[in-house]
């Protein structure tokens, strides 16, 4: 009895508990900001609402089967010698079946659609954005505009963003969870990544894949602008910074390892910095990159491997 009454003050303690630790969560990728973040939120609850056809009544059952044929229940009707029923059969096996096919197809489409490296049909200009990862911190490069910054990105709202990815240090990952996509950064390599914000706001940026002793650190602050102009205010504060980003010797010094970097700010940035990330990466012999194709993005490069 007295074991009982542990049991079940144990059981309200959890219960307490864990929705206390669970109100600190942020589920960031059903709170979308942007358009393919909202396209990648409608597949994932679409497959969990799919795969709950077969999650429901499977938990309904157990609760019945267990009330229907206790112990105290002398009317429930038993059949020690039944093995097989034709109708229980094309239940159990037609419904899972039509719903894997049913997730197949629309992954299928979903994820040709949602192509990270595919850019977006709009009639705005886009944003292009140089991304290079570092330990531990984001080296943004805005080619057009000749900045540079850590830790921090803007562009406009509505506004198409070309994000074009590498690494200058071991392989990593890029995501705003509420835009949405995350790709990875490996080194002598680049990826391509098109996103678009729905509304103004700040958004995190993360790291999502280990890279590290400070990879917890490695975070940014992703702004949407309201307007054309509350971007190029953004790109006109960067211009007064002190700072430069026009050699690799001032390359080399920032990619030094570093916990926890704060927003930094470069008034000028070389435009082919980016490519030099890439090609220092070349092997000594031939001139090729770590992929054996000089020039070549992940997704090219991978194509010309298999032609091999």
């Amino acid at each position: 009895m007295r074991l009982r009454k542990y049991n079940k003050i144990l059981g309200i303690l959890s219960l307490t508990a864990g929705t206390l630790l669970l109100s600190g969560c942020d589920s960031a990728l059903l709170n979308p900001k942007g358009q393919i973040a909202m396209e990648q939120r409608s597949l994932i609850l679409t497959a969990f609402g799919l795969m709950l056809i077969v999650v429901i009544p499977a938990i309904l059952m157990a609760v019945v089967f267990a009330w229907k044929y206790r112990a105290s229940n002398t009317n429930a009707k038993y059949s020690p010698n039944w093995s097989h029923s034709n109708k229980v059969e094309a239940v159990v096996w037609t419904v899972p079946i039509l719903i894997i096919l049913f997730l197949g197809v629309l992954t299928w489409k979903s994820t040709h659609a949602l192509e990270p490296g595919k850019p977006l049909a709009s009639d705005v200009k886009p944003v292009e954005i140089e991304v290079v990862a570092l330990d531990w911190k984001w080296l943004f490069i805005y080619p057009e505009q000749g900045i540079a910054t850590v830790n921090e990105i803007a562009f406009p709202k509505g506004t198409p963003v070309n994000f074009r990815i590498t690494s200058n240090s071991v392989m990593n990952s890029f995501f705003i969870p509420t835009l949405g996509s995350q790709i990875y950064a490996m080194a002598g390599m680049q990826t391509k990544l098109h996103l678009i914000a729905n509304e103004p706001g700040t958004f995190k940026g993360i790291s999502s894949n280990f890279s590290g002793r400070g990879f917890s650190g490695m975070k940014f602050q992703a702004i949407a602008t309201p307007d054309q102009a509350g971007f190029e205010q953004w790109v006109a504060k960067v211009k007064q910074a002190p700072n430069t980003l026009t050699t690799m010797d001032e390359f080399e010094k920032l990619a030094a390892p570093s916990e926890n970097h704060p927003v930094e700010y470069f008034s000028s940035a070389n435009p082919e910095l980016f490519k030099q990330i890439i090609e220092k990466f070349k092997m000594s012999h031939g001139e090729m990159d770590m992929s054996g194709h000089e020039g070549m993005d992940m997704s090219e490069a991978s194509h010309a491997g298999a032609e091999e």
